[in-house]
């Protein structure tokens, strides 16, 4: 059986855990090579050793994505480690939920870092390379797709009370998506945008929950949701539950296999029948 993602590498970001992870383990099985990025070394390990275990070609690029060397490190990762580049999934990211009076400088500005400002810099580091590839390529008469997904959410597409950071910083990915799918047409690179609903990650613990709670640098944030919101949110959801990351996964997978190689500059919904 021809694998759809055979020769294909692939960057993935946040993908030692939940939603980025189980994006990995997907490329991986259609045949990528994977680049994965965690903050901490030992989530990123368990990802590649998974990978591995099912036949796989995977590697690390640990660290904040936030950083301003990490979309180079990202990007190089790629290229040292498996000759090329193809598929840039920018997924990592979490939030820092209040209302406006009570949200500071710092919580805004820590959403538009690590949901907009590093996938600019990952796309930013990816574009000479990418040139580089497409001109050879055309060269030599081939037409090789490549492809962008960036990870935005529902807050993004249809604002959410209390996320006026999160929705902000999500919302300015999708006009990044818009953006760069008109500049990097001519280099058949295909740029789309997956907006996730509700999806069981450590985002959408109930906030009393331990396993909600993010450790970034030292820093422990807390993420999750209220209980009492938990049911209502799943009541909004026509097909009346929470996705699975391996759903999500799926989604994201459509804009990445061939199928999908005339589609760009669209954002998708995936959030079990939930509206934009």
């Amino acid at each position: 059986m021809t694998l759809k993602l055979e020769g294909k590498v692939a960057i993935v970001s946040g993908s030692g855990r939940g939603i980025g992870r189980a994006v990995a383990l997907k490329l991986a099985s259609e045949g990528a090579a994977v680049v994965v990025n965690d903050l901490d070394e030992a989530p990123a390990l368990e990802t590649i050793a998974a990978i591995e275990a099912a036949g796989g070609r995977a590697a690390a690029c640990i660290g904040n994505v936030t950083a301003p060397d990490f979309g180079g490190r990202f990007v190089q990762t790629a290229l040292d480690r498996f000759g090329g580049l193809h598929i840039i999934v920018n997924n990592a990211g979490y939030t820092r939920d209040a209302v406006i009076q009570r949200q500071s400088d710092e919580q805004f500005q820590a959403m538009l870092d690590v949901h907009t400002v590093a996938p600019f810099r990952i796309l930013r580091a990816a574009a000479e390379p990418i040139r580089l590839f497409a001109r050879q390529e055309a060269a030599e008469g081939r037409e090789v797709i490549r492809k962008v997904v960036n990870i935005s959410s529902i807050a993004g597409t249809n604002g959410n009370a209390g996320q006026v950071n999160y929705s902000a910083a999500k919302s300015a990915l999708i006009g990044m998506t818009k953006t760069m799918s008109k500049e990097w047409g001519r280099y058949k690179v295909c740029v789309n945008c997956v907006a996730f609903g509700f999806i069981e990650t450590r985002l959408t613990k109930p906030n009393d929950d331990p396993d909600s709670r993010i450790g970034i640098e030292g820093q422990e944030i807390q993420a999750g949701v209220p209980r009492q919101m938990l049911e209502m949110l799943k009541t909004a959801v026509p097909l009346g539950r929470a996705g699975l990351p391996e759903e999500a996964a799926g989604g994201v997978y459509l804009m990445c296999a061939p199928e999908s190689d005339y589609i760009s500059g669209e954002v998708v919904l995936v959030g079990g029948g939930v509206s934009l």
